[in-house]
This record gives structure tokens, C-alpha cells and sequence, in this order.
């Protein structure tokens, strides 16, 4: 078994593990943190951003013409001025045609999946739930509308060359997998993809070619998050991703099914382990209900889906106990719509507090409510009705949280300039100051409040010892503090035995050796078995007949035709010749029913049995799987491992080989 590590950001895994001859790709992320050196995309012209001045290398002239217009300096840092590009998984690394099936986990894990699915030669089949179907399909959509929307028709290309990144400064200079960043795919690439995948309900038992058993559980992270099970008969491999033990609006994690795995690849914990999910809502609500006091507005860079539907809900209580009722809030999405929409007919899978609430009938999220009373409202863009509705003070949900595309650059650009105005980063993809980078000087306050439901380490830590996994896979990360919190030597995966780390690029050997299989034996050959009891309470008995493969499942069969039997038959009994093709069974009983050895050599035996044969000068070394014996007179050695044992004469002495197999048999027991 292999594990191909194909991402290096354990909240965008990308894997591929093979298994029983199958290739599975776990998960699909899209790792976005290359957005942060990228200056924003403004959908109206921007004379603050058009007035940077170009990074120039101490470099001849030319090569200043060449960079003019791809990199530009902004409040010490340097930003990319072109097309956005964004990292897609170590595709190379493995030849996609020969993968089977890719099971996705939850629809932020999905955003790199068209890459897969339309450039490349990949048939095999695609799993996932119908929320994560739908979500995933919302989150594509509304990035390749932010991105297209506003082109900047032109791809830089000449700071990548590793003559020019020596000279940049950081943090452009430590970019890595620079050769796997690319453009965004389109709206039809989307389509294409969507209409690829297959849904999966919660325990539903999927079958991969008959070898394997796949199952998605749920995982408690959002809504249609699962974590999978990949099971034969004998082994079962267990993969944790984004998991959540907080009462939020999706359906609890289901925990008992993952237990006694063979090996477990965990990951998706928490982004900000230093930030409390629940303290960080109500540092949000007071932080919001301050600014609105003060005259301010109040923009929540999102994405369209997720703790959004808890924010609606917490936060329309808050504000109403502050006698703020009355105060706008504005959803902006392409997609907006849809997912207010869509989050109302999920029942199935949800929290049983919100299942409840459809039965009466009710809408099971308070957002509904807050609609009709044009509390809340949504719109495609800041363009058409918004402007029309819009008042002040208000709070603006909307994208993206990167700060780089989207409506949300719209708002920083025009609410930036009033220290009145607060914009709050709950998303914890990008690291808040990253974000505000190509808008500084900034006199608009920003703050910080994370809303990351995700697994702590405590959380985590604890559930692998409930889980006693016989091999823990985790990314490499997960085994040192955070680089921002060295000093949290708590926030690290520790278990026995130690975790198998991982980082992009490489292939692991995972310790699950596959020594059995099972086989089903044909009632036709059943019926003529005939057991014998060696010892009390064992019985054994000889099976010979045609194995056959099918499906993946071993059945053993009556030979039905007597030219496959694996020995000879005499064609002469005593009551004459036989006719051709016919068997005599008494012929057949001699070879059927002759003795069988089974068990393993006791080596002491082996010992005097040689030594009563008159071999004496006899040497036993242990090995890493079984031992070797010494025969210094003879020149021979003998290798004895569990299951087969290999004579070895230097000489070529065949009479010497047969003889020590003799006196080998002899000490073995037979029935």
C-alpha cells in the first residue's frame, strides 16, 4: 500500500492512495495562498493601485522593461500585477489515467477538481454527497465569475525565472511550486465536472470494482462533510478530513465506524488553534454592533456558504438585543440566492435540532424569517437593485475572503479611507494581514475573529487514542508547533506509535501487508469435501478444484474439465481401458487423499533430526523473517522463513538439496 502526497496544505489535501490494485484519490483542494502576492482585481479602475510604482531589480534595462508591468511595490511588499493564478495538486506526479475513483470529502476539498477531470485523462468514477455536489458547484462558480469578470487580459511569466526570484524579497522569494500555479479553468469546465460526479448518502456501501468497500460518514464540518472507509475483507484504511465535534447546523460526526483502523490518514484541523470558535463569534457580533453605534459599516469578506448560516442566525439575536434591529444587512454572491435557498431543503442533512423544525413544517435556518422581513437581503452584485436599496449604516456578507477578487475589493476601496468602518475576517484561509496588504496605508479598523469549527489538537489528540488506529498518516506540519506559535509545544499530533508524516511530493510505504484473501468454495465441491480431525478440535480437509476470479471475488469450483487437473491420471484400471476424458475414482484417491503437511518447523527438531543423519557442523543464525541454518561442511544453506523454506547448495549437490528436504519434511506435522 502507497500514499502519494499530491498538496502541501492539510486543509486542501490532495492524496492517492493504492490499495488492493486501486488507485483513490482522496480529496481535491485548491491551495489559494497564492493569491496573497497578487494585487487585487478592482471592477472599477483603481488610480491608487494604478500608482504604484513597478519593482525594479538591480538588473540592466531590459530587464526593467520586462518587469515594468508584472510586479509592483505597495507598502514594502511586492504584488503580481496580472491574471490571478492559483495552485493546483502535484499532478505529475502520478499518471491520472490509472486512477479509479476520487472521493471527496467536503466542498471546500473539491475547488481542484475540474483540473482533473477536464485537462487530463482521467475516466474514473467521482464521489461525494449532494451538498457538497451543490456547494462545491456554488463556490466554482461564484470564483470564476470574481476572476472573469474583471480580466486583466495578461499572464506575467518573466518574475518566475530563477534569475529574477533570487532578487526579489520576501515573502515573493520563498514562493514554492511555482510550476504548478495556474489560470482558473471556465464556467463550462464546471459544468463538465459537476456533471461527473456521483452522489453518496452518509453509510451508503459503494463498491470499487468488488475489491474494496467504500463508505462517506459524517464528519460534523458542514453540511454533506464526510470522512471515508476503504475496506476488503481484511484491512480497512480510514480518512479523516475537516471533522467537527461543535454543535453547529450539520449532521453530528460519526465516529464508532472508524475505529480499529489498519491505518488512518488525518486532516483538516483547525487553521487558527488560538482562537476560540465560540468567543470569536461574540467578539464578532460586539465588535459589529460597536461599529453600526459609532455610524460605521461593517464588511465581512466570505464565502457564500457554511458558519455564514450560523452568523445570520447568532447575529440577528445579538442585534436585536441591542436595539439594532433595524440596522441592513446585505448578502452579495453571484450565487447568493442559491445557497439561502438551497440551505432551506437539506433536512436530511442536518442537526436533529433543524431537522425537527421542517416537520412542523418551519424553515429549519432563521434566514428565511429575516428575508421577508427585509431584514436581510441579496443580490449578484453591487450592481442593478443593490444600488437602489443600499442605505447606511449596514453590514455587507460578500466575497472573497482573500481580499483579492470579488465585491469585497469594491468596499475596501471606497470604505478604506473612514476609520469609522470595520471590515472582520471570519474566514481562516488567509492570514488576515496578508489580505490587507495592497490597501495599506488603511485607516478602516480590521479585526480578526476566525470562526474555525474545525478539530483543535487537544480534539484531536483525543479521538485518535478512542479511534487506536495501528498506523496514524498526518501532514508534516501536525508534528511541530504552528511557525506563528513556537512556543505551543501542546499544538502537535502525538501518539503511539509516532504519526507517519507527509509533505507534498512524497510517496509513502504504508504498513498494511495483505496476507489473506478470502475465497468462497462451490456448494458442488462442499458436498465432496471429506474433513479429518488431526487433534482434537481441528479438523481439516484438502480442497482441489479450479479457482476463478470474477469481480474481484475468489471462488473455488469442481474441475469440470479433466484436462486442467494439476497431475497426471493413469488411463487403466482393473476393469479395463477408460475411455478418453473419463476419470477413475479410484485413481483420483490416491493423490487426493495423500498426506498433508501444515504448521511451522520447529528449528530445535531440524536440528537433531541433521545431526542423526550425520550432519553435525551446523550453524543457526536468526534473520529479519525467520532464520538460516548453516551447513559450513556441506557448503549449503538452508532458508527458513514463515511459509517457505529454500535450499541453497553452492556445490549444486542434488542428492545433498533432496536429502535435507526429506529430513526437513520428517519434522513437520502431516495429516
Amino acid at each position: 500500500m502507497k500514499l502519494y502526497a499530491l498538496s502541501d496544505h492539510p486543509s486542501a489535501p490532495c492524496l492517492l492512495l493504492t490499495f488492493k490494485g486501486t488507485s483513490i484519490m482522496l480529496d481535491c483542494g485548491l491551495d489559494m495562498t497564492s493569491l496573497q502576492h497578487y494585487l487585487p482585481l478592482t471592477l472599477v479602475p483603481s488610480s491608487r493601485l494604478a500608482k504604484l510604482p513597478p519593482w525594479q531589480p538591480l538588473m540592466d534595462k531590459s530587464s526593467d522593461k520586462i518587469l515594468r508591468n508584472e510586479l509592483r511595490e505597495c507598502g514594502g511588499r511586492i504584488f503580481v500585477d496580472s491574471d490571478l493564478e492559483l495552485c493546483i495538486p502535484e499532478i505529475p506526479l502520478i499518471n491520472l489515467e490509472h486512477v479509479d475513483t476520487i472521493l471527496i470529502s467536503n466542498y471546500h476539498c473539491m475547488l481542484a477538481l475540474p483540473f482533473i477531470t477536464e485537462f487530463s485523462d482521467f475516466r474514473g468514477s467521482i464521489y461525494a454527497t449532494e451538498p457538497t455536489i451543490t456547494i462545491g458547484n456554488m463556490l466554482m462558480e461564484e470564483l470564476v465569475e470574481f476572476i472573469d469578470r474583471v480580466p486583466k487580459r495578461k499572464r506575467s511569466v518573466f518574475w518566475k525565472s530563477g534569475d529574477i526570484r533570487k532578487l526579489l524579497p520576501s515573502p515573493l522569494k520563498e514562493v514554492a511550486h511555482l510550476s504548478s500555479w495556474r489560470a482558473c479553468y471556465s464556467k463550462r469546465d464546471i459544468q463538465s465536472c459537476i456533471s461527473k460526479i456521483k452522489p453518496a448518502a452518509f453509510s451508503e456501501k459503494l463498491s470499487l470494482f468488488g475489491a474494496l468497500q467504500l463508505s462517506p460518514l459524517s464528519s460534523g464540518y458542514c453540511l454533506g462533510s464526510c470522512n471515508w472507509t476503504i475496506k476488503s475483507q481484511f484491512e480497512k484504511v480510514s480518512y479523516i478530513s475537516g471533522s467537527s465535534l461543535l454543535t453547529t447546523h450539520s449532521t453530528p460526526i460519526s465516529q464508532e465506524p472508524l475505529k480499529n483502523s489498519d491505518v488512518v490518514i488525518f486532516t483538516g484541523i483547525t487553521q487558527t488553534p488560538a482562537h476560540n470558535p465560540d468567543s470569536m463569534l461574540g467578539e464578532f457580533c460586539s465588535t459589529l454592533a460597536l461599529t453600526i453605534k459609532n455610524g460605521g459599516n461593517v464588511l465581512v469578506p466570505c464565502y457564500p456558504s457554511g458558519v455564514l448560516y450560523d452568523l445570520f442566525e447568532c447575529l440577528a439575536g445579538y442585534m436585536d438585543k441591542m436595539g439594532l434591529g433595524q440596522t441592513p444587512f446585505f448578502f452579495i454572491s453571484p450565487v447568493a440566492e442559491m445557497s439561502l435557498d438551497y440551505s432551506q431543503i437539506l433536512s436530511e442533512w442536518l442537526c436533529e435540532a433543524k431537522q425537527s423544525k421542517s416537520y412542523l413544517p418551519e424553515p429549519p435556518f432563521p434566514h428565511a424569517d429575516l428575508i421577508k422581513e427585509s431584514w436581510l437581503k441579496h443580490f449578484p452584485s453591487i450592481h442593478g437593485e443593490f444600488t437602489n436599496q443600499f442605505k447606511s449604516p449596514c453590514v455587507v456578507f460578500t466575497g472573497h475572503p482573500s481580499l483579492r477578487m470579488g465585491d469585497a475589493v469594491h468596499f475596501m476601496e471606497i470604505w478604506g479611507k473612514n476609520g469609522n468602518n470595520t471590515v472582520i475576517f471570519i474566514e481562516p484561509d488567509f492570514p488576515y494581514l496578508d489580505a490587507l496588504a495592497p490597501f495599506q496605508p488603511l485607516p478602516m479598523k480590521a479585526v480578526y475573529c476566525p470562526i474555525d469549527t474545525a478539530l483543535t489538537y487537544q480534539q484531536s489528540n483525543k479521538m485518535i487514542k478512542e479511534l487506536e488506529p495501528r498506523q496514524l498518516v498526518v501532514p508534516e506540519r501536525y508534528l511541530s508547533p504552528p511557525l506563528t506559535m513556537p512556543t505551543y509545544t501542546d499544538l502537535v499530533i502525538e501518539c503511539e506509535p509516532a504519526p507517519v508524516p507527509f509533505k507534498r511530493g512524497q510517496v509513502l510505504d504504508l504498513a498494511v501487508k495483505r496476507k489473506t484473501e478470502k475465497i468462497k468454495i462451490s456448494e458442488e465441491l462442499a458436498e465432496e469435501l471429506t474433513p479429518s480431525e488431526v487433534k482434537p478440535g481441528q479438523v481439516f480437509a484438502t480442497v482441489m478444484g479450479e479457482l476463478t476470479v470474477k469481480d474481484n471475488q475468489y471462488t473455488i469450483e469442481k474441475f469440470t474439465n479433466t484436462s486442467k487437473l494439476p497431475f497426471s491420471v493413469a488411463t487403466q484400471n482393473r476393469k479395463g481401458n477408460l475411455e478418453p476424458g473419463e476419470v477413475d475414482s479410484e485413481t483420483l484417491e490416491g493423490p487426493i487423499l495423500k498426506k498433508h503437511l501444515y504448521g511451522n518447523l520447529n528449528i530445535e527438531d531440524f536440528v537433531l533430526n541433521l545431526a542423526k543423519h550425520g550432519i553435525t557442523d551446523i550453524k543457526v543464525e536468526d534473520s529479519a523473517s525467520g532464520c538460516i541454518v548453516h551447513l559450513q561442511a556441506d557448503d549449503a544453506l538452508i532458508q527458513i522463513e514463515e511459509g517457505s523454506t529454500h535450499i541453497f547448495s553452492v556445490a549444486g549437490n542434488e542428492p545433498l538439496r533432496r536429502k535435507l528436504r526429506d529430513i526437513l519434511v520428517t519434522c513437520l506435522p502431516k495429516f
